[in-house]
């Protein structure tokens, strides 16, 4: 009876330790290890956008396309080598995405504040979006934090799985569906794009050929844009792009939403009457947008001792 009671105790006490080490993640992670890692992200973040307001936009799509693809884990920042095939080529990011350089600033800083490498790189992508949209005037959230870092990437479902700029409706709900989220999330999170920039090879066809546009919104664009030609030269996803607000959800109500996709969010479909209220509430739309980032930040993370904690963020340990 002894024996038994004693493996009875083991058995509990193996099962206590699995659950921590596959434990959700918590906003407080690092409050004991390095409780000056998040400062110390905020600090990099705040003077990088205040050199280029654009980078913040950057920052946030970083995190975005991460999560996208097989879950929050940092997998976009790994370079291409022999045994990985690198996100960063992915028809949505190649010669696109941008501020790994800014990743690579914030671990080295962190590490140097914190000792050694204790911070993911996936959980310094999940702060710096939010330290990103803060700095632009936007909404501010608990990051859940408590990722580790991917030991693989996969350009193939990149391409599959981040959501493209010719989507339309139905198409753009189930992409999101896939990742767990729903309808008012592709809403919400879609308006991110209140910050930033689109090149012109993601908008042409919309801007030529769309027929539920402005004219004098598609001729402006057209300027900067013409048929042939021109492919990365930039134009604003809305009339305020370096500050966090709802012009974004105004310029979808007056059909001059830049992307296929982001028209498409008012499109006589039933997002349409979430788009309105955004359109005229900034504070609703802030406070979901934060809900939604909660939400996408906890797709499919690895811990406990899944993956691991990258030295550095560009290739696996």
């Amino acid at each position: 009876m002894a024996s038994s009671s004693f493996l009875f105790l083991h058995v509990l006490v193996m099962l206590s330790l699995a659950s921590m080490a596959f434990a959700d993640l918590s906003d407080d992670f690092y409050d004991d290890v390095c409780p000056e890692a998040s400062p110390t992200i905020k600090r990099v973040v705040e003077d990088v956008v205040r050199q280029e307001r654009r980078m913040g936009a950057s920052l946030l799509r970083l995190h975005f396309h991460d999560c996208f693809v097989n879950g929050c884990d940092a997998s976009i920042l790994l370079d291409q080598t022999d045994t990985i095939d690198s996100e960063k080529t992915a028809r949505a990011n190649n010669n696109s995405a941008r501020g790994f350089e800014v990743i690579d600033k914030i671990k080295s800083e962190v590490d140097k504040i914190c000792g050694c490498s204790v911070v993911s790189c996936a959980d310094i992508l999940a702060i710096a979006a939010r330290d990103s949209v803060v700095a632009l005037h936007g909404p501010t959230w608990e990051v859940q934090l408590g990722r580790r870092d991917s030991t693989t990437a996969s350009r193939t479902t990149a391409n599959n799985d981040i959501p493209t700029p010719f989507m339309d409706l139905s198409a753009l709900i189930n992409n999101f569906k896939k990742q767990g989220l729903d309808e008012e999330d592709l809403v919400a999170l879609s308006g991110g794009h209140a910050l930033g920039f689109a090149q012109c090879s993601t908008f042409r066809n919309r801007i030529y050929n769309d027929a539920n546009i402005d004219s004098t919104f598609a001729s402006q664009r057209q300027a900067n844009c013409p048929r042939s030609g021109g492919d990365s030269n930039l134009a604003s996803l809305d009339p305020t792009p370096a500050l966090f607000d709802s012009k974004y959800f105004s310029n979808l109500v007056s059909n001059k939403g830049l992307l296929h996709s982001d028209q498409a969010l008012f499109s006589g479909g039933e997002t349409d009457d979430l788009v309105k209220t955004y359109s005229k509430n900034l504070n609703t739309f802030s406070e979901d947008f934060a809900e939604s980032m909660i939400k996408m930040g906890n797709i499919k993370p690895l811990t406990g001792k899944q993956g691991q904690i990258r030295v550095d963020c560009r290739k696996v340990n």
